[in-house]
């Protein structure tokens, strides 16, 4: 394309770029910029003398943050509370949506579709006083029903054995029905012929669901199971850091927890930026491993 061209094309569309302007100028300065602070992980930083004027230690906080007790107790936990996310958390909206996707009466499907994706609107921290009050050893529902029974009551938020179920089920809770509207928008997209040839070659709705729905629906949870898998590491600290306890830390302490004790509650921001480091490049292998993966066994992918 010669540079006459160019100049026609841009002056076309310059309104179109000027509405670019803000969301670039938003990467820049928020997503951007800040990577100038990653050289913190390799400094021994201090507040007084600045990113600039702080000495390099090279990996001496990857090092430390290794060999630290730490480690492993928070990279075991991270690891486990998103493969069971994976496990549970990822297949409930695409069972959901199968399950709406057969209901005929549109009223009810209207009422749970709502019901469902309205927890998604609430703040991570009224969702997490809700299960806590749920889960109260005096006066919460669960444990009143376990009086009832004759059974004793519970703290279930200070029992390390539950804490990855009760985080796995919160979150299942709160976003099941949003993450079900994607997977209705893709089964809205498959062409209903297909089904109607399928009857009358005599499959029943397993069938139909198997060789037709399911396959229509891969590409996209292909690609979320991508982006999830992205996020391995990245399990949702706010909410683990609203629910656990030091009686929990032996199941819920996680790299991200970690990584904020140690920069905002100590003050060891090098240290913290050193694991948050480690987190992001794991993270960034683990999109690239699984994204070829993708595009090996199902031709598609993020890239």
């Amino acid at each position: 394309m010669d540079s006459t061209k160019l100049v026609a094309k841009l002056k076309r569309d310059r309104y179109l770029y000027f509405m670019l302007i803000p969301f670039i100028a938003w990467y820049i300065i928020f997503l951007y910029k800040p990577m100038y602070g990653l050289q913190i992980a390799f400094k021994d930083y201090s507040l007084y003398r600045g990113i600039a004027e702080s000495p390099w230690v090279g990996l001496k906080h990857f090092q430390a943050y290794f060999e630290g007790h730490y480690f492993f107790r928070t990279l075991k936990n991270t690891v486990f509370i998103s493969f069971y996310s994976i496990l549970f958390a990822f297949p409930a909206p695409i069972i959901l949506a199968l399950l709406l996707n057969e209901v005929k009466n549109q009223i009810f499907k209207r009422t749970v579709q709502t019901l469902t994706y309205l927890p998604y609107f609430l703040s991570i921290v009224i969702i997490t006083g809700v299960v806590t009050n749920f889960l109260s050893p005096y006066n919460g529902l669960l444990n009143i029903i376990l009086d009832k029974l004759g059974f004793e009551k519970l703290y279930f938020l200070v029992i390390p054995e539950y804490f990855r179920t009760i985080f796995i089920t919160m979150n299942i809770w709160q976003g099941v029905g949003f993450g079900a509207i994607i997977y209705i928008a893709a089964l809205s997209g498959i062409n209903p012929e297909l089904y109607e040839a399928a009857k009358i070659d005599g499959a029943n709705k397993w069938k139909q669901v198997w060789h037709i729905t399911l396959p229509g629906l891969l590409p996209t949870i292909m690609i979320l199971l991508i982006l999830r898998v992205g996020d391995l590491l990245e399990v949702g600290y706010e909410a683990v850091i609203l629910l656990y306890q030091p009686a929990t830390y032996e199941t819920a302490d996680i790299i991200s927890t970690y990584v904020y004790r140690s920069g905002i509650v100590e003050g060891r921001y090098d240290m913290a930026t050193a694991v948050g480091l480690f987190n992001s490049v794991v993270g960034l292998v683990l999109v690239i491993i699984v994204n070829r993966m993708s595009k090996k066994f199902t031709g598609n992918g993020i890239w």
